[in-house]
Protein backbone atom coordinates (compact mmCIF):
# COMPACT_ATOMS: atom_id res chain seq x y z
CA UNK A 1 0.00 0.00 0.00
CA UNK A 2 1.23 2.90 -1.03
CA UNK A 3 2.19 5.90 2.05
CA UNK A 4 -0.18 8.35 1.90
CA UNK A 5 2.18 11.62 0.52
CA UNK A 6 2.53 9.43 -2.08
CA UNK A 7 -1.15 8.92 -2.76
CA UNK A 8 -2.18 12.57 -2.32
CA UNK A 9 0.54 13.65 -4.82
CA UNK A 10 -0.20 11.08 -7.28
CA UNK A 11 -2.54 13.70 -9.09
CA UNK A 12 0.47 16.35 -9.24
CA UNK A 13 3.15 14.18 -10.38
CA UNK A 14 1.60 13.70 -13.67
CA UNK A 15 0.79 17.77 -13.71
CA UNK A 16 4.23 18.84 -13.14
CA UNK A 17 5.55 16.30 -16.00
CA UNK A 18 3.45 17.04 -19.18
CA UNK A 19 3.35 21.14 -18.56
CA UNK A 20 7.00 21.64 -17.39
CA UNK A 21 8.36 18.38 -17.19
CA UNK A 22 12.13 19.02 -18.91
CA UNK A 23 12.26 22.79 -17.58
CA UNK A 24 11.77 20.74 -13.81
CA UNK A 25 14.63 18.75 -14.38
CA UNK A 26 16.71 21.70 -16.18
CA UNK A 27 16.08 24.09 -12.94
CA UNK A 28 17.31 21.27 -10.23
CA UNK A 29 20.40 20.23 -12.40
CA UNK A 30 21.29 24.78 -12.62
CA UNK A 31 20.44 24.41 -8.95
CA UNK A 32 23.23 21.81 -7.94
CA UNK A 33 25.33 23.30 -10.30
CA UNK A 34 24.98 27.12 -8.65
CA UNK A 35 25.69 25.02 -5.05
CA UNK A 36 28.65 23.23 -6.95
CA UNK A 37 30.13 26.70 -8.21
CA UNK A 38 29.60 28.08 -4.91
CA UNK A 39 31.06 25.46 -3.14
CA UNK A 40 34.26 25.19 -5.27
CA UNK A 41 34.34 28.90 -4.95
CA UNK A 42 34.75 29.05 -1.64
CA UNK A 43 36.89 26.22 -1.26
CA UNK A 44 39.57 26.82 -4.06
CA UNK A 45 39.50 30.65 -2.66
CA UNK A 46 40.48 29.03 0.77
CA UNK A 47 43.64 26.86 -0.92
CA UNK A 48 44.41 30.06 -2.84
CA UNK A 49 44.99 32.50 -0.01
CA UNK A 50 46.26 30.07 1.79
CA UNK A 51 48.85 29.21 -0.97
CA UNK A 52 49.63 32.69 -1.54
CA UNK A 53 50.50 32.93 2.00
CA UNK A 54 52.95 30.54 2.22
CA UNK A 55 54.76 31.13 -0.86
CA UNK A 56 55.08 34.64 0.22
CA UNK A 57 56.72 33.19 3.38
CA UNK A 58 59.44 31.23 1.00
CA UNK A 59 61.13 33.07 -1.56
CA UNK A 60 62.58 29.70 -2.77
CA UNK A 61 58.86 28.38 -3.50
CA UNK A 62 57.46 28.80 -7.14
CA UNK A 63 53.77 29.56 -7.27
CA UNK A 64 51.57 29.68 -10.37
CA UNK A 65 48.68 32.83 -8.87
CA UNK A 66 47.42 32.91 -12.55
CA UNK A 67 45.78 29.36 -12.89
CA UNK A 68 43.91 29.43 -9.39
CA UNK A 69 42.81 32.95 -9.92
CA UNK A 70 41.58 32.46 -13.41
CA UNK A 71 39.53 29.36 -11.86
CA UNK A 72 38.30 31.41 -9.29
CA UNK A 73 36.94 34.14 -12.07
CA UNK A 74 35.44 31.50 -13.41
CA UNK A 75 33.49 30.32 -10.87
CA UNK A 76 32.31 33.62 -9.81
CA UNK A 77 30.80 34.53 -12.78
CA UNK A 78 29.46 30.58 -13.50
CA UNK A 79 27.89 30.59 -9.39
CA UNK A 80 26.54 34.20 -10.82
CA UNK A 81 25.13 32.88 -14.19
CA UNK A 82 24.01 29.86 -12.44
CA UNK A 83 22.07 31.47 -9.88
CA UNK A 84 19.94 33.89 -12.18
CA UNK A 85 19.08 31.20 -14.76
CA UNK A 86 18.36 28.99 -11.88
CA UNK A 87 15.94 31.08 -10.64
CA UNK A 88 14.59 32.24 -14.11
CA UNK A 89 13.85 28.58 -14.84
CA UNK A 90 12.13 26.84 -11.65
CA UNK A 91 9.94 29.89 -11.20
CA UNK A 92 8.97 29.66 -14.73
CA UNK A 93 8.04 25.85 -14.50
CA UNK A 94 6.73 26.32 -11.29
CA UNK A 95 4.13 29.42 -12.45
CA UNK A 96 3.34 27.23 -15.66
CA UNK A 97 2.71 23.99 -13.47
CA UNK A 98 0.56 26.43 -11.27
CA UNK A 99 -1.16 27.82 -14.16
CA UNK A 100 -2.34 24.06 -15.26
CA UNK A 101 -3.22 23.32 -11.94
CA UNK A 102 -5.93 25.99 -11.67
CA UNK A 103 -7.11 25.26 -15.48
CA UNK A 104 -7.67 21.46 -14.13
CA UNK A 105 -9.14 22.40 -10.90
CA UNK A 106 -11.58 25.16 -13.00
CA UNK A 107 -12.69 21.72 -15.19
CA UNK A 108 -13.18 20.28 -12.16
CA UNK A 109 -15.53 22.51 -10.78
CA UNK A 110 -17.43 23.14 -14.03
CA UNK A 111 -19.38 20.29 -13.68
CA UNK A 112 -22.95 19.35 -12.53
CA UNK A 113 -23.62 21.16 -9.03
CA UNK A 114 -20.76 23.18 -9.10
CA UNK A 115 -22.90 26.51 -9.00
CA UNK A 116 -24.86 25.11 -5.63
CA UNK A 117 -21.07 23.95 -4.13
CA UNK A 118 -19.78 27.48 -4.70
CA UNK A 119 -22.78 29.08 -3.50
CA UNK A 120 -22.65 26.83 -0.47
CA UNK A 121 -18.78 27.38 0.49
CA UNK A 122 -17.51 30.06 -0.92
CA UNK A 123 -15.02 30.67 1.09
CA UNK A 124 -13.19 27.12 1.40
CA UNK A 125 -13.37 26.73 -2.77
CA UNK A 126 -11.76 30.24 -2.91
CA UNK A 127 -8.70 28.91 -0.48
CA UNK A 128 -8.36 25.97 -3.08
CA UNK A 129 -7.85 27.79 -5.64
CA UNK A 130 -5.16 30.58 -3.64
CA UNK A 131 -3.71 29.63 -0.74
CA UNK A 132 -3.68 25.95 -1.43
CA UNK A 133 -2.47 26.08 -5.05
CA UNK A 134 0.08 28.97 -3.93
CA UNK A 135 1.00 26.01 -1.21
CA UNK A 136 2.06 23.63 -3.99
CA UNK A 137 4.65 25.87 -5.72
CA UNK A 138 6.50 24.91 -2.34
CA UNK A 139 6.87 21.32 -2.96
CA UNK A 140 9.31 21.95 -6.38
CA UNK A 141 11.11 25.61 -5.35
CA UNK A 142 11.63 24.96 -1.62
CA UNK A 143 11.86 21.40 -0.94
CA UNK A 144 12.87 19.23 -4.16
CA UNK A 145 14.97 22.04 -5.53
CA UNK A 146 16.99 22.14 -2.22
CA UNK A 147 17.30 18.35 -1.93
CA UNK A 148 18.53 18.40 -5.37
CA UNK A 149 21.19 20.98 -4.38
CA UNK A 150 22.13 19.19 -1.30
CA UNK A 151 22.72 15.76 -2.62
CA UNK A 152 24.89 17.53 -5.07
CA UNK A 153 26.53 19.43 -2.48
CA UNK A 154 27.34 16.28 -0.08
CA UNK A 155 28.32 13.99 -3.28
CA UNK A 156 30.60 16.96 -4.17
CA UNK A 157 32.85 17.40 -0.91
CA UNK A 158 32.82 13.56 -0.62
CA UNK A 159 34.42 13.17 -4.26
CA UNK A 160 37.17 16.60 -3.28
CA UNK A 161 37.80 14.80 0.02
CA UNK A 162 38.18 11.31 -1.09
CA UNK A 163 41.35 13.14 -3.39
CA UNK A 164 42.60 14.35 0.00
CA UNK A 165 41.99 11.58 2.71
CA UNK A 166 39.69 8.55 1.83
CA UNK A 167 38.59 7.93 5.84
CA UNK A 168 38.18 12.03 6.11
CA UNK A 169 35.74 11.75 3.24
CA UNK A 170 33.60 8.96 4.43
CA UNK A 171 33.21 10.69 7.98
CA UNK A 172 32.09 13.92 6.42
CA UNK A 173 29.99 12.17 4.39
CA UNK A 174 28.17 10.18 6.72
CA UNK A 175 27.55 13.11 9.74
CA UNK A 176 26.57 15.52 6.62
CA UNK A 177 23.84 12.28 5.71
CA UNK A 178 23.22 11.75 9.82
CA UNK A 179 22.57 15.25 10.83
CA UNK A 180 21.28 16.70 7.87
CA UNK A 181 18.54 14.06 6.88
CA UNK A 182 17.87 13.62 10.62
CA UNK A 183 16.87 17.36 11.39
CA UNK A 184 14.90 17.08 7.48
CA UNK A 185 12.88 14.18 9.05
CA UNK A 186 12.48 15.20 12.19
CA UNK A 187 10.94 19.16 10.75
CA UNK A 188 8.80 17.07 8.04
CA UNK A 189 7.45 14.69 10.66
CA UNK A 190 6.51 17.79 13.38
CA UNK A 191 5.79 20.65 10.60
CA UNK A 192 2.49 18.32 9.10
CA UNK A 193 0.64 18.35 12.18
CA UNK A 194 1.67 22.50 12.69
CA UNK A 195 0.49 22.79 8.84
CA UNK A 196 -2.40 21.37 9.18
CA UNK A 197 -3.23 23.39 12.69
CA UNK A 198 -2.40 26.56 11.12
CA UNK A 199 -4.20 26.16 7.75
CA UNK A 200 -7.41 25.09 9.32
CA UNK A 201 -7.03 28.39 11.60
CA UNK A 202 -6.22 30.46 8.79
CA UNK A 203 -9.66 28.95 6.52
CA UNK A 204 -11.64 29.60 9.56
CA UNK A 205 -10.24 33.39 9.79
CA UNK A 206 -10.86 34.00 6.16
CA UNK A 207 -14.20 32.71 6.20
CA UNK A 208 -15.11 34.40 9.54
CA UNK A 209 -13.95 37.59 7.75
CA UNK A 210 -16.02 36.83 4.82
CA UNK A 211 -19.52 36.57 6.72
CA UNK A 212 -18.47 39.91 8.32
CA UNK A 213 -18.22 41.74 5.12
CA UNK A 214 -21.02 39.52 3.29
CA UNK A 215 -23.40 40.42 6.25
CA UNK A 216 -22.45 42.89 8.62
CA UNK A 217 -25.54 44.36 7.53
CA UNK A 218 -27.69 41.34 8.73
CA UNK A 219 -25.08 40.58 11.86
CA UNK A 220 -26.15 44.48 13.17
CA UNK A 221 -29.81 44.08 12.97
CA UNK A 222 -29.26 41.03 15.26
CA UNK A 223 -27.34 42.27 17.37
CA UNK A 224 -24.23 39.51 16.61
CA UNK A 225 -21.75 42.39 15.10
CA UNK A 226 -19.43 41.94 18.29
CA UNK A 227 -19.50 38.33 18.66
CA UNK A 228 -18.74 37.71 14.96
CA UNK A 229 -15.35 40.40 15.88
CA UNK A 230 -14.34 38.93 18.91
CA UNK A 231 -15.39 34.86 16.90
CA UNK A 232 -12.68 36.73 14.00
CA UNK A 233 -10.27 38.17 16.87
CA UNK A 234 -9.98 33.91 18.32
CA UNK A 235 -9.57 32.87 14.84
CA UNK A 236 -6.67 35.33 14.65
CA UNK A 237 -5.24 34.36 17.51
CA UNK A 238 -5.21 30.93 16.59
CA UNK A 239 -3.48 31.50 13.35
CA UNK A 240 -1.42 33.33 15.37
CA UNK A 241 -0.41 30.49 17.55
CA UNK A 242 0.31 28.37 14.73
CA UNK A 243 2.72 30.63 13.26
CA UNK A 244 4.04 30.70 16.76
CA UNK A 245 4.37 26.95 16.81
CA UNK A 246 6.15 27.09 13.30
CA UNK A 247 8.19 29.24 14.08
CA UNK A 248 10.35 27.42 17.33
CA UNK A 249 10.10 24.31 14.90
CA UNK A 250 12.11 26.47 12.28
CA UNK A 251 14.28 27.77 15.52
CA UNK A 252 15.25 24.36 16.92
CA UNK A 253 16.10 22.73 13.38
CA UNK A 254 18.44 26.13 12.46
CA UNK A 255 19.76 25.47 15.72
CA UNK A 256 20.19 21.59 15.34
CA UNK A 257 21.81 21.74 12.07
CA UNK A 258 24.00 24.83 13.57
CA UNK A 259 25.31 22.83 16.09
CA UNK A 260 25.93 19.72 13.76
CA UNK A 261 27.96 22.21 11.49
CA UNK A 262 29.89 23.57 14.23
CA UNK A 263 30.67 19.87 15.15
CA UNK A 264 31.41 19.11 11.06
CA UNK A 265 33.59 21.93 11.53
CA UNK A 266 35.65 21.30 14.50
CA UNK A 267 35.85 17.86 13.32
CA UNK A 268 37.26 18.52 9.83
CA UNK A 269 39.83 21.42 11.88
CA UNK A 270 41.39 18.92 14.11
CA UNK A 271 41.82 16.23 11.46
CA UNK A 272 43.62 18.31 8.88
CA UNK A 273 46.01 19.36 11.38
CA UNK A 274 46.39 15.71 12.12
CA UNK A 275 46.81 15.34 8.56
CA UNK A 276 49.17 17.81 8.21
CA UNK A 277 51.33 16.88 11.23
CA UNK A 278 51.74 13.13 9.25
CA UNK A 279 52.43 15.12 5.80
CA UNK A 280 49.13 13.34 4.28
CA UNK A 281 48.48 16.68 3.21
CA UNK A 282 49.57 20.20 2.52
CA UNK A 283 48.37 23.30 4.64
CA UNK A 284 46.43 24.55 1.50
CA UNK A 285 44.44 21.48 1.17
CA UNK A 286 43.83 21.33 5.09
CA UNK A 287 42.71 24.68 4.18
CA UNK A 288 40.56 23.95 1.11
CA UNK A 289 39.25 20.90 3.19
CA UNK A 290 37.66 23.24 5.92
CA UNK A 291 36.13 25.64 3.90
CA UNK A 292 34.78 22.91 1.75
CA UNK A 293 33.04 21.52 5.13
CA UNK A 294 31.53 24.89 6.05
CA UNK A 295 30.28 25.58 2.39
CA UNK A 296 28.70 22.13 1.81
CA UNK A 297 26.14 22.99 5.06
CA UNK A 298 24.62 25.55 3.55
CA UNK A 299 21.99 24.06 1.34
CA UNK A 300 20.88 22.57 4.18
CA UNK A 301 19.65 25.67 5.70
CA UNK A 302 17.33 25.76 2.23
CA UNK A 303 16.27 22.32 2.78
CA UNK A 304 15.33 23.02 6.83
CA UNK A 305 12.90 25.75 5.60
CA UNK A 306 11.29 23.43 2.66
CA UNK A 307 10.89 20.99 5.43
CA UNK A 308 8.49 23.34 7.27
CA UNK A 309 6.70 24.25 3.95
CA UNK A 310 6.60 20.83 2.97
CA UNK A 311 3.73 19.95 5.30
CA UNK A 312 1.16 22.75 4.13
CA UNK A 313 2.14 21.09 0.62
CA UNK A 314 1.07 18.29 1.53
CA UNK A 315 -1.91 19.28 3.20
CA UNK A 316 -2.80 21.33 0.12
CA UNK A 317 -2.03 18.28 -2.14
CA UNK A 318 -4.57 16.44 0.10
CA UNK A 319 -7.07 18.46 -0.17
CA UNK A 320 -7.03 19.06 -3.80
CA UNK A 321 -6.37 15.72 -4.57
CA UNK A 322 -10.15 14.63 -5.08
CA UNK A 323 -11.09 17.87 -7.69
CA UNK A 324 -7.75 17.51 -9.35
CA UNK A 325 -8.86 13.97 -10.41
CA UNK A 326 -12.25 15.21 -11.04
CA UNK A 327 -10.97 17.37 -13.25
CA UNK A 328 -9.03 15.27 -15.43
CA UNK A 329 -11.11 15.82 -18.41
CA UNK A 330 -13.54 18.94 -19.53
CA UNK A 331 -16.86 19.27 -18.08
CA UNK A 332 -19.15 16.58 -18.00
CA UNK A 333 -20.94 15.74 -21.23
CA UNK A 334 -24.81 15.89 -20.72
CA UNK A 335 -27.00 14.20 -23.46
CA UNK A 336 -28.27 17.04 -26.35
CA UNK A 337 -30.65 16.22 -28.93
CA UNK A 338 -29.23 17.00 -32.68
CA UNK A 339 -29.96 20.40 -34.17
CA UNK A 340 -30.02 19.06 -37.42
CA UNK A 341 -29.72 22.62 -38.40
CA UNK A 342 -28.37 22.79 -41.95
CA UNK A 343 -24.95 21.32 -41.71
CA UNK A 344 -24.98 19.79 -45.15
CA UNK A 345 -24.11 22.16 -47.71
CA UNK A 346 -24.49 19.95 -51.05
CA UNK A 347 -28.24 18.56 -49.59
CA UNK A 348 -30.84 18.62 -52.82
CA UNK A 349 -32.77 21.91 -52.87
CA UNK A 350 -35.31 20.19 -54.37
CA UNK A 351 -36.23 17.98 -51.73
CA UNK A 352 -39.70 19.16 -50.66
CA UNK A 353 -40.53 20.61 -47.42
CA UNK A 354 -42.84 17.91 -46.46
CA UNK A 355 -40.24 14.86 -46.69
CA UNK A 356 -38.04 16.55 -44.23
CA UNK A 357 -38.13 14.66 -41.00
CA UNK A 358 -39.67 16.90 -37.84
CA UNK A 359 -37.15 18.53 -35.53
CA UNK A 360 -35.85 16.82 -32.27
CA UNK A 361 -37.96 18.35 -29.38
CA UNK A 362 -36.13 21.07 -27.76
CA UNK A 363 -35.96 19.26 -24.43
CA UNK A 364 -37.20 15.86 -23.17
CA UNK A 365 -37.60 14.61 -19.70
CA UNK A 366 -38.71 11.28 -19.06
CA UNK A 367 -38.90 9.79 -15.59
CA UNK A 368 -36.81 12.27 -14.41
CA UNK A 369 -36.23 11.51 -10.22
CA UNK A 370 -33.67 13.90 -8.29
CA UNK A 371 -32.46 13.07 -4.67
CA UNK A 372 -30.84 16.06 -2.57
CA UNK A 373 -27.83 14.47 -0.03
CA UNK A 374 -29.70 14.12 3.36
CA UNK A 375 -33.47 14.28 2.02
CA UNK A 376 -35.56 11.44 2.13
CA UNK A 377 -38.17 12.66 0.13
CA UNK A 378 -37.69 13.07 -3.66
CA UNK A 379 -36.99 17.04 -4.97
CA UNK A 380 -38.16 15.60 -8.11
CA UNK A 381 -39.87 12.57 -9.20
CA UNK A 382 -41.33 10.61 -12.14
CA UNK A 383 -40.91 14.11 -14.31
CA UNK A 384 -42.70 13.66 -17.97
CA UNK A 385 -42.05 17.09 -19.77
CA UNK A 386 -41.34 17.44 -23.73
CA UNK A 387 -40.89 20.95 -25.13
CA UNK A 388 -40.97 20.89 -28.87
CA UNK A 389 -39.32 23.51 -30.99
CA UNK A 390 -40.85 26.89 -30.78
CA UNK A 391 -43.04 26.36 -27.72
CA UNK A 392 -43.33 28.36 -24.82
CA UNK A 393 -44.24 26.39 -20.92
CA UNK A 394 -44.40 27.81 -17.65
CA UNK A 395 -43.63 25.99 -14.69
CA UNK A 396 -45.71 27.02 -11.59
CA UNK A 397 -45.91 25.62 -8.13
CA UNK A 398 -45.46 26.94 -4.98
CA UNK A 399 -42.43 27.33 -2.73
CA UNK A 400 -40.32 24.16 -2.61
CA UNK A 401 -42.18 22.36 -5.57
CA UNK A 402 -39.05 21.84 -7.28
CA UNK A 403 -39.04 24.56 -9.99
CA UNK A 404 -35.55 25.89 -9.86
CA UNK A 405 -34.73 22.15 -9.25
CA UNK A 406 -36.31 21.40 -12.79
CA UNK A 407 -34.46 24.23 -14.24
CA UNK A 408 -31.28 23.10 -13.06
CA UNK A 409 -31.40 19.93 -14.37
CA UNK A 410 -32.32 20.90 -17.67
CA UNK A 411 -29.54 23.24 -17.54
CA UNK A 412 -27.38 20.39 -17.03
CA UNK A 413 -26.46 21.90 -13.47
CA UNK A 414 -27.93 19.14 -11.55
CA UNK A 415 -27.60 14.82 -12.42
CA UNK A 416 -30.98 13.34 -12.67
CA UNK A 417 -30.66 10.06 -9.86
CA UNK A 418 -33.06 8.18 -12.50
CA UNK A 419 -35.03 8.87 -15.88
CA UNK A 420 -33.61 10.49 -19.49
CA UNK A 421 -32.62 14.23 -20.10
CA UNK A 422 -32.18 15.24 -23.21
CA UNK A 423 -31.94 19.06 -24.50
CA UNK A 424 -30.33 21.49 -26.83
CA UNK A 425 -27.76 23.46 -25.68
CA UNK A 426 -29.53 26.26 -23.49
CA UNK A 427 -29.43 29.69 -21.75
CA UNK A 428 -30.53 29.48 -18.12
CA UNK A 429 -31.36 33.45 -16.87
CA UNK A 430 -31.53 32.93 -13.13
CA UNK A 431 -33.26 34.08 -10.65
CA UNK A 432 -30.84 36.11 -9.17
CA UNK A 433 -28.49 38.38 -11.69
CA UNK A 434 -24.98 36.87 -11.84
CA UNK A 435 -22.46 40.42 -12.25
CA UNK A 436 -18.89 40.81 -11.44
CA UNK A 437 -16.79 43.51 -9.75
CA UNK A 438 -15.33 44.18 -13.78
CA UNK A 439 -16.20 46.95 -16.26
CA UNK A 440 -20.12 46.59 -17.56
CA UNK A 441 -18.61 45.77 -21.46
CA UNK A 442 -16.55 42.51 -19.89
CA UNK A 443 -19.16 41.86 -17.47
CA UNK A 444 -21.51 41.47 -20.79
CA UNK A 445 -18.39 39.78 -22.70
CA UNK A 446 -19.20 36.56 -20.69
CA UNK A 447 -21.89 35.40 -22.84
CA UNK A 448 -19.82 36.23 -26.28
CA UNK A 449 -16.13 36.97 -24.95
CA UNK A 450 -15.68 37.70 -29.30
CA UNK A 451 -18.41 40.35 -29.55
CA UNK A 452 -17.72 43.65 -30.51
CA UNK A 453 -18.97 46.89 -29.09
CA UNK A 454 -21.07 47.32 -32.06
CA UNK A 455 -23.17 44.18 -31.29
CA UNK A 456 -22.62 44.96 -27.50
CA UNK A 457 -24.71 48.41 -27.94
CA UNK A 458 -27.42 46.57 -30.02
CA UNK A 459 -27.88 43.85 -27.39
CA UNK A 460 -28.01 46.69 -24.73
CA UNK A 461 -30.66 48.56 -26.90
CA UNK A 462 -32.76 45.38 -27.31
CA UNK A 463 -32.92 45.21 -23.42
CA UNK A 464 -33.52 48.86 -23.02
CA UNK A 465 -30.31 49.46 -21.55
CA UNK A 466 -28.36 51.75 -24.10
CA UNK A 467 -30.12 55.21 -23.50
CA UNK A 468 -28.67 54.56 -19.72
CA UNK A 469 -25.35 53.46 -20.73
CA UNK A 470 -24.80 56.30 -23.15
CA UNK A 471 -25.62 58.31 -19.90
CA UNK A 472 -22.84 57.15 -17.80
CA UNK A 473 -19.17 59.01 -18.22
CA UNK A 474 -17.29 55.58 -18.92
CA UNK A 475 -19.82 54.17 -21.16
CA UNK A 476 -19.10 50.29 -21.27
CA UNK A 477 -15.79 50.93 -19.39
CA UNK A 478 -18.13 52.00 -16.80
CA UNK A 479 -16.52 49.89 -13.89
CA UNK A 480 -19.11 48.25 -11.70
CA UNK A 481 -18.27 46.97 -7.99
CA UNK A 482 -19.09 43.36 -6.55
CA UNK A 483 -22.61 41.98 -7.42
CA UNK A 484 -23.29 44.74 -9.86
CA UNK A 485 -22.46 47.77 -7.49
CA UNK A 486 -23.55 50.55 -9.04
CA UNK A 487 -26.42 49.57 -11.01
CA UNK A 488 -30.07 49.56 -9.91
CA UNK A 489 -31.91 46.49 -9.70
CA UNK A 490 -33.84 47.25 -13.26
CA UNK A 491 -30.81 48.11 -14.67
CA UNK A 492 -29.14 44.90 -12.90
CA UNK A 493 -32.07 42.73 -14.88
CA UNK A 494 -31.95 44.45 -17.92
CA UNK A 495 -27.89 44.25 -18.34
CA UNK A 496 -28.56 40.39 -17.79
CA UNK A 497 -31.39 39.99 -20.34
CA UNK A 498 -28.76 41.93 -22.92
CA UNK A 499 -26.44 38.89 -21.74
CA UNK A 500 -28.58 36.17 -22.22
CA UNK A 501 -29.62 37.93 -26.16
CA UNK A 502 -25.79 37.67 -26.78
CA UNK A 503 -26.17 33.68 -26.85
CA UNK A 504 -27.17 31.74 -29.73
CA UNK A 505 -28.96 29.51 -28.03
CA UNK A 506 -32.48 27.88 -29.16
CA UNK A 507 -33.80 27.19 -25.76
CA UNK A 508 -34.10 29.71 -22.54
CA UNK A 509 -34.60 28.95 -19.07
CA UNK A 510 -35.98 31.50 -17.11
CA UNK A 511 -36.19 31.58 -13.30
CA UNK A 512 -38.30 34.45 -12.03
CA UNK A 513 -37.19 36.80 -14.68
CA UNK A 514 -39.23 39.98 -13.11
CA UNK A 515 -38.83 39.11 -9.50
CA UNK A 516 -38.15 41.86 -7.53
CA UNK A 517 -39.08 44.71 -10.53
CA UNK A 518 -41.46 47.09 -10.00
CA UNK A 519 -44.57 47.07 -12.15
CA UNK A 520 -43.46 48.98 -15.31
CA UNK A 521 -39.99 47.54 -15.04
CA UNK A 522 -41.02 43.93 -15.59
CA UNK A 523 -44.08 45.04 -18.04
CA UNK A 524 -40.64 46.47 -20.20
CA UNK A 525 -38.83 43.68 -19.58
CA UNK A 526 -41.44 41.00 -20.61
CA UNK A 527 -42.17 42.96 -23.77
CA UNK A 528 -38.24 42.77 -24.88
CA UNK A 529 -38.38 38.95 -23.61
CA UNK A 530 -41.22 38.37 -25.45
CA UNK A 531 -40.11 40.13 -28.62
CA UNK A 532 -36.81 38.47 -28.81
CA UNK A 533 -37.83 34.96 -28.22
CA UNK A 534 -39.30 34.71 -31.68
CA UNK A 535 -38.62 31.05 -32.68
CA UNK A 536 -36.77 29.71 -29.14
CA UNK A 537 -38.19 27.44 -27.22
CA UNK A 538 -39.12 29.23 -23.19
CA UNK A 539 -39.21 27.12 -20.35
CA UNK A 540 -40.41 29.23 -17.30
CA UNK A 541 -40.35 28.88 -13.53
CA UNK A 542 -42.74 31.56 -12.09
CA UNK A 543 -45.14 32.57 -9.53
CA UNK A 544 -46.56 35.56 -11.49
CA UNK A 545 -49.44 35.71 -13.44
CA UNK A 546 -47.48 38.53 -15.59
CA UNK A 547 -44.45 35.68 -16.45
CA UNK A 548 -47.09 32.54 -17.35
CA UNK A 549 -48.80 34.99 -19.58
CA UNK A 550 -46.13 34.60 -21.93
CA UNK A 551 -46.48 30.69 -21.95
CA UNK A 552 -48.50 28.70 -24.10
CA UNK A 553 -48.89 26.12 -21.82
CA UNK A 554 -49.20 26.01 -17.93
CA UNK A 555 -47.52 23.05 -16.13
CA UNK A 556 -48.30 22.60 -12.42
CA UNK A 557 -45.81 21.10 -9.72
CA UNK A 558 -46.89 20.08 -6.12
CA UNK A 559 -44.40 18.09 -4.19
CA UNK A 560 -42.22 17.42 -6.95
CA UNK A 561 -44.74 16.01 -9.37
CA UNK A 562 -46.52 17.47 -12.43
CA UNK A 563 -50.04 17.41 -11.26
CA UNK A 564 -51.48 19.27 -13.19
CA UNK A 565 -51.32 20.95 -17.60
CA UNK A 566 -53.30 22.98 -19.35
CA UNK A 567 -52.81 24.72 -23.08
CA UNK A 568 -53.69 27.97 -23.70
CA UNK A 569 -57.35 28.77 -24.59
CA UNK A 570 -58.69 25.98 -22.55
CA UNK A 571 -60.35 26.31 -19.14
CA UNK A 572 -57.44 24.92 -17.62
CA UNK A 573 -55.72 27.67 -18.33
CA UNK A 574 -57.24 30.28 -17.14
CA UNK A 575 -57.97 28.85 -13.92
CA UNK A 576 -54.23 28.09 -13.94
CA UNK A 577 -53.02 31.63 -14.54
CA UNK A 578 -55.62 32.80 -11.76
CA UNK A 579 -53.87 30.95 -8.85
CA UNK A 580 -51.32 32.94 -9.47
CA UNK A 581 -50.50 36.35 -8.33
CA UNK A 582 -51.58 38.72 -10.07
CA UNK A 583 -49.52 42.02 -10.31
Amino acid sequence: MKPKWRRDLAPVWPLMRQTSGARLWLGAGLAVFSVAAGIALLALSGWFITATALAGLSAAVAFNVFLPSAGIRLLALGRTAGRYFERVVTHDATLAVLAALRERLFRGWARPEAARALAQRPARLLFRLTGDVDALESLYLRLLVPLAATVGAVALAGAVLAGIDLALAAAVVVWLLLAGAGVTAFVLRRARALALRRALALERLRGRAIDLVAGQTDLLMAGRLPAQCAAIGAADARLAGADRALHGLDVRAGWALAVAGHLLLAGVLVAGAALVERGTVTVPGAALALLLALAVLEPFGALRRGAIEAGRSLLAARRLAPHLRAGTGGPAPRPTANTNTNTNADADADTAATDAPPPPPALVLSGVRVNYPGVARPVLDGIELCLQPGERVAVIGGSGAGKSTLLAVAAGELPAAAGQVRALPCTWLTQHTELFQDSLRDNLRLADPQADDARLWAVLGAAGLADDVRRLAQGLDTPLGEGGLGLSGGQARRLALARLLLRPSRLWLLDEATEGLDADTARDVLQRLDAHAAGRTLLITTHLRREAALAGRIVRLEQGRIVAQACRGTPGFAAELARLRPP
